[in-house]
């Protein structure tokens, strides 16, 4: 099966599933608006002094299906954890799974990308700090395909048990994390 039917798959299962979260509410899914400007910000920046507060969290780029509630879900996650998401609505996002180098069976219904790094799937914010904390030389990290309990795939008090997998650069895979812990 080539990538991209097995992505359209995998979306068509999260629609039919109803997975994650059903809300119309695309705004949810949306960075906040950014506070406004202070009186001598842009004097500051402009003197080239450091305003940028120290726990400021990169931003993160998520390639997802429109009709994916499951992937709006995993975005409110990572904003809950600080981190600033854009979302781009994609129905195709096979090329930029194979692009960022997301290994053949190992996706999900939605990618991302932050600080040079795909994170692929349901993978738990604080999986993503460590990663981007130790900052390894690997391609990124994927919760393959789309277990019960992981963020954005809550089903109650249900967890499947999963992996959080590393992918170094040559493709191959190690276990980064086990859930549920």
């Amino acid at each position: 099966m080539k990538f991209a039917s097995r992505f359209a798959y995998l979306a068509l299962f999260c629609v039919l599933s109803g997975c994650g979260d059903e809300r119309d509410d695309v705004a949810a899914a949306q960075p906040a608006a950014p506070p406004a400007a202070q009186p001598g910000a842009a004097e500051d920046a402009a003197a080239g002094a450091d305003t940028a507060p120290a726990n400021l969290k990169p931003a993160v780029l998520v390639h997802k299906s429109s009709m994916c509630g499951c992937c709006r879900v995993w975005i409110d996650h990572m904003q809950s954890h600080g981190f600033p998401v854009k979302s781009i609505d994609d129905e195709d996002i096979g090329p930029i799974k194979e692009r960022l180098g997301v290994p053949y069976g190992k996706g999900s219904c939605h990618t991302a990308e932050v600080e040079g790094y795909f994170i692929e799937g349901h993978v738990p914010a604080n999986e993503v700090e460590r990663l981007l904390t130790e900052k390894p030389q690997a391609k990124g990290l994927t919760v393959p395909n789309m277990p019960i309990g992981s963020p954005g795939m809550e089903q109650g008090d249900r967890v499947d048990p999963y992996e959080v997998l590393l992918v170094h650069e040559d493709g191959s895979t190690t276990v980064y994390a086990k859930y549920p812990q």
